[in-house]
């Protein structure tokens, strides 16, 4: 259980025995989760507080601390310093402006004397060419359709599919199998109806209420504008029986290595210009990176981090969500840039750095969305070469190919299909995989380019796919596939407040390439 997921058990455990967090103790927990299992925390403090004669309505920081043991040495995946001791980790937070902890020896970065080998696979941002008339659309469509038509066909159990106006013309009885986009879902008592429709003809496709468990699971897991294979049963009519669904889905995959131990430091979200811009946080990752902060385990994961991929939102932007403007600290986008120049600037010039930008940056908000334009990395461009790319991109790192992608989506995932939450991004960006494409559902949350190529469409499976946008911390392994959602440096916002969401702040998960393990360091 990830760090989040412990954090997030302990904040159910305690609603669920009838009492609250205050602010003060949730963001301890937040730090210590790091360190220690919060879960342990809070279930100590829930039998000290049946003890007691007055039981509070609000658990306190205070209570907390006193409950608190040194830390327990960490597992591999979840690292922050094994010689930090729970008090150091509260005077970061207690006292941001202190000098960050430094070791005993000098800093001598492996991955300075390791050549880069960074290169670009698909800048899909470049190569935009829509004029927005109404033939674009048409062959948006047409273009999604067949591009993961052609990826269902090389599954051996779809080879054998025929055309919708083919099966409409079989005999009743008939089995056989369609490929096609949902157009139209509707579920009635327990029934799951389908519109799916090819290059050639629609059709009405039941999903009975006596089908196997599994098969009713993923109707109803279904996204509009996914392209599917149905396993159908022909009625006397124009209606078809569903036996199984079949996904485009990703193969269990072998995945690449990169031939030396150097590593990935993958973050987003930094929403430079927010008041809630995790400022002291984030510097102290830029002087991590640097060996000036954290004991020699810390400084040791530094010294391999030659590559740091940014997936997102750099800055907060102007006018994104209601009443924005009372939480910026700089309230002109080429300022807000400029503090980001500031910061990303002092990291190690040996060290690789990749942008795309987020729904907050100031590209087009359609997607795909190009890259940043130099007019305003002008100031960061000066002082250190970084790679400026498009939403997506996929890149290869030492030969690890990585899937970058801010996650705009995600809200359209969250929001539609049951069972997935914003507490566990991870299993959403598990769905673009089943579905093989990084926006699925068209007219959501989402804008959409009709360009003449779908470029959303996941073709080339990579090793790593990386996104943001959720500000929640989650990884997974999906066959083969490292899937990392990479959290944020953004306190909670009075708009997130509003929605009830909690984000888990200024964690980073760091990828070792040679092995795809992961590890994650807290500097909050």
């Amino acid at each position: 259980m990830s760090p989040t997921e412990k954090l997030q058990k302990a904040v159910e455990l305690t609603l669920t025995a009838g009492y609250q967090l205050n602010k003060d103790a949730f963001e301890f927990l937040s730090i210590i989760a790091a360190v220690e299992d919060p879960v342990k925390i809070v279930n100590k403090a829930l039998e000290k507080i049946e003890s007691l004669k007055d039981k509070p309505l609000f658990i306190e920081k205070g209570f907390l601390e006193e409950l608190t043991k040194k830390p327990e040495p960490l597992e591999e995946n979840l690292a922050q310093s094994k010689a930090v001791d729970t008090q150091k980790a509260l005077a970061i937070e207690q006292e941001p402006q202190k000098q960050p902890l430094e070791g005993k020896n000098l800093f001598h970065p492996y991955a300075k004397e390791v050549e880069a080998n960074l290169n670009v696979i698909e800048d899909f941002g470049s190569k935009l060419s829509s004029s927005g008339a109404l033939e674009d659309y048409l062959e948006y469509f047409q273009d999604r359709f067949r591009r993961l038509e052609k990826l269902l066909r090389q599954r051996i159990d779809v080879k054998s599919a025929t055309s919708i106006i083919e099966a409409l013309k079989a005999p009743p009885n008939t089995k056989l199998k369609i490929i096609g986009m949902v157009t139209e879902k509707r579920e009635h008592k327990q029934k799951v109806f389908l519109t799916i429709e090819d290059m050639t003809a629609n059709v009405t496709v039941l999903v009975p209420q006596n089908a196997p468990t599994e098969v009713l699971s993923k109707a109803r897991m279904l996204l509009l504008d996914q392209v599917i294979c149905v396993s159908v049963t022909k009625t006397r009519g124009n209606l078809l029986i569903a036996e199984d669904i079949i996904l485009p889905d990703v193969a269990q995959k072998s995945q690449n290595r990169a031939p030396v131990p150097v590593y990935a430091a993958l973050i987003s979200d930094l929403h430079v210009g927010s008041t809630m811009f995790q400022k002291e946080a984030f510097k102290r990752f830029i002087l991590w990176l640097n060996g000036k902060y954290g004991n020699e385990e810390m400084r040791e994961i530094a010294g391999r981090v030659k590559y740091v991929l940014i997936a997102g939102d750099i800055v907060d932007g102007i006018g994104i969500y209601p009443n924005q403007g009372k939480e910026l600290a700089i309230k002109d986008v080429y300022g807000q840039y400029r503090m980001a120049a500031k910061f990303i600037e002092k990291i190690p010039d040996y060290i690789e750095v990749v942008i795309i930008p987020g729904n907050h940056d100031a590209p087009r908000k359609a997607l795909p969305q190009p890259p940043i334009s130099n007019a305003f990395l002008e100031t960061l461009q000066e002082s250190r070469k970084v790679y400026s790319l498009g939403n997506p991109s996929l890149i290869s790192l030492h030969k690890v190919e990585v899937l970058i992608y801010h996650g705009r989506s995600l809200d359209d995932v969250i929001s539609t299909v049951p069972g997935i939450e914003y507490t566990h991004p991870e299993k959403a960006m598990t769905m673009f995989l089943q579905c093989r494409h990084l926006a699925p559902v068209y007219g959501g949350k989402t804008p959409l380019s009709p360009e003449n190529r779908d470029f959303l469409v996941i073709e080339r499976v990579p090793d790593i796919f990386h996104a943001g946008h959720v500000h929640t911390l989650g990884y997974a392994n999906y066959r083969g596939v490292l899937v990392v959602n990479s959290g944020c440096w953004q306190a909670q916002t009075e708009y997130m407040r509003r929605l009830g969401f909690v984000p888990t702040s200024c964690l980073v998960p760091v990828v070792n390439l040679q092995t795809l393990g992961v590890k994650t360091l807290s500097f909050a």
